[in-house]
Parts: C-alpha cells; sequence; structure tokens
C-alpha cells in the first residue's frame, strides 16, 4: 500500500487506512485481549501510535496511557484485625479498595469475597470490551459501565448469600471503590464510602460520591461540612456490598490526561486527609507516596484500618 504523503500525527485525531508506509518502526504488541496492536512511529514527529486490527480493518488510534498501581494497608493503631482489602491488576487495568464491615471478622470476609468476584468477573468480560478514545461510542461506554456494576452486583448476591448461610457474619458488607482503564478513559465504580480522587500536579478531583448519611446531609443543605466533623452519624453509610441482595452502583467515566494519578483509599485515610495534603505526597509516587499516605493517617489517629492505592498514568506519547 502507497500513499503520496503520510498524514501529520496527532494524538487528538483517528486515522483510517494508513499502514506501515508512514511508519519508521513498526512492532506487534498486544494490550487488550481480543485486540492486536502494532506500535507505529513517524519518523519526523516521533509520535507513537496503535495499529488496530479488528475484524480485518485497520484502525490508527493514540496508544493508551500506560498506568502503573502501588497500593498497602494497614491495620491501624486501633483495630485488632485489618477488614480493607485492596487489589491491583496493571495488566488489566483494574484496580480496587473495600472496606469491610461486621463482627467476628466478618469484614475481612466481605471485602476478600467482593474482591474475588469483581475480579472473576472482570476477567471473563474484559476481552468483550473496545478500548476506548476519544469521542467514546456511546455503545462502548455502555459496556464497559455495565461489566463493573455487574459484577459488583454478583459480589453484592455472594456476600449477601454466605451472611445467610452463618449466623456469625449476618449484616456483613464492604463498601468497593473500583476503577477500570480502557484505552484514553478510565470508568470508575462506588458503592459505599471509600474513595476514588484524581491528582494531576497541585489539581486534586474527587471523583465519587461518598454514599453516607452525613454526605446526604451535606448535599441537602441540612448540614454543613463543619458541623459534618462532630456527626455522631459519620460512619453510618447508606449502601453497601452485602447488606441486601441489590444495591445500587454509582458509575463514572473519565478521560485520562498525560501524569494522572488515581488514588483510592479507604476512609481510614481519607478520613485524616485535608485538602493540601493529597497532591504533594501523591507527587512523591511509587511505595514512597503510598506509605506517606499510611503514615500520616497513623499520626493523626489511625483510628481505622488505613488502606491506599495509587495508580500513576504516564505519557505514552514521549516513551
Amino acid at each position: 500500500m502507497k500513499f503520496a504523503s503520510c498524514p501529520k500525527p496527532s494524538p487528538f485525531h483517528v486515522y483510517r487506512g494508513h499502514g506501515d508506509a508512514c511508519a519508521k518502526t513498526w512492532r506487534r504488541e498486544t494490550y487488550v485481549s481480543g485486540f492486536t496492536y502494532h506500535r507505529v512511529v513517524w519518523p519526523k514527529a516521533q509520535a507513537v501510535f496503535t495499529f488496530a486490527l479488528t475484524s480485518g480493518k485497520g484502525l490508527l488510534v493514540p496508544l493508551s496511557l500506560r498506568c502503573l498501581g502501588v497500593g498497602h494497608t494497614d491495620v491501624g493503631r486501633k483495630r485488632r484485625v485489618n477488614e480493607d482489602a485492596f487489589f491491583i491488576d496493571d495488566a488489566m487495568g483494574l484496580y480496587m479498595v473495600c472496606d469491610g464491615m461486621g463482627g467476628h471478622a466478618a469484614g475481612e470476609v466481605a471485602s476478600h469475597e467482593a474482591i474475588e468476584t469483581v475480579y472473576g468477573m472482570v476477567k471473563r468480560g474484559i476481552g468483550q470490551l473496545r478500548p476506548l478514545h476519544e469521542p467514546p461510542p456511546a455503545g462502548d461506554v455502555w459496556a464497559a459501565s455495565r461489566l463493573l456494576e455487574s459484577a459488583i452486583q454478583a459480589a453484592t448476591y455472594m456476600v449477601y448469600s454466605l451472611a445467610q448461610m452463618d449466623q456469625d457474619k449476618s449484616g456483613m458488607g464492604t463498601t468497593l471503590s473500583a476503577l477500570l482503564i480502557l484505552g484514553e478513559f478510565a470508568v470508575t465504580a462506588q458503592v459505599g464510602d471509600s474513595r476514588i480522587y484524581r491528582i494531576n500536579g497541585s489539581r486534586v478531583e474527587q471523583l465519587t460520591e461518598d454514599h453516607t448519611l452525613i454526605a446526604w446531609q451535606i448535599k441537602q443543605g441540612l448540614i454543613t461540612k463543619e458541623d459534618a466533623q462532630t456527626s455522631p452519624h459519620r460512619n453510618m453509610i447508606t449502601r453497601a456490598v452485602g447488606n441486601h441482595d441489590y444495591v445500587e452502583v454509582d458509575k463514572g467515566l473519565v478521560r485520562i490526561q498525560p501524569n494522572d494519578k488515581f488514588l483510592l483509599c479507604s476512609d481510614g485515610l481519607h478520613g485524616y486527609l485535608a485538602d493540601g495534603d493529597i497532591a504533594p505526597i501523591a507527587s512523591l509516587g511509587g511505595p514512597q507516596a503510598v506509605r506517606e499516605f499510611i503514615d500520616l493517617a497513623n499520626a493523626r489517629g489511625g483510628k481505622d484500618n488505613i488502606t491506599a492505592v495509587l495508580v500513576a498514568c504516564d505519557d505514552a506519547f514521549a516513551q
């Protein structure tokens, strides 16, 4: 296949029909199950694109940002058992944090069962998903969101059923915050009061909403944020995975920017964080940042289990 001229590389446009005649380098790579990609570099601009072979048709799209996660969980200074759990799979692009609840170590069972169930369902279904690129087709966004939601519903039923079979675990449940990286976008799913933040430079954005009584009261204008600090209902959540056989799942979609970081954490961490704490600590990167988050929560009281997962996304165009 010959071309009179090659298209001008741009990370914001999709090119159809151009192949290796315009490329300086060509390397087969696989990024998502069910899709075969090739690495294409134009000689002048040194921009990096991928060539996806889908149903025999070529489609040049920007190379997905590379995201790597680091996590740690700590029992804290007051609890005997750690009922938090987290999950990291960079190859799949799946990250989760759970904060279990219930007596007789039931919270520990709930959080781990929820993670295992969600992981299993996403692993089986992710091969049917397409990487999301700008503009993301509505059907592809729906499919990705639906996969995460269905996985959480399955976890809800699993935890609920286990509690029904064992009286000691009656009422057990867990929060669940999940992040799934697909191409240039991240899909979020949320139940409970763990959180997902996005950090870029000094900018911090909370991507999830707390499912707690005081969050609802603040939203309705019934109390102020200052009142919430001393409210006796601070720890009362309104949604959880496993308390019932169904739960409403909040879903979100965000376009990933180069050098974005995502912090997933339990309330044992974010309950101690001030607005100005997150960006400076996240900028440390990797295990050092995660350790600093854990140490900060312990230094300020450590009344609950503490979990932090930091996902850093690098600009693949610079590779």
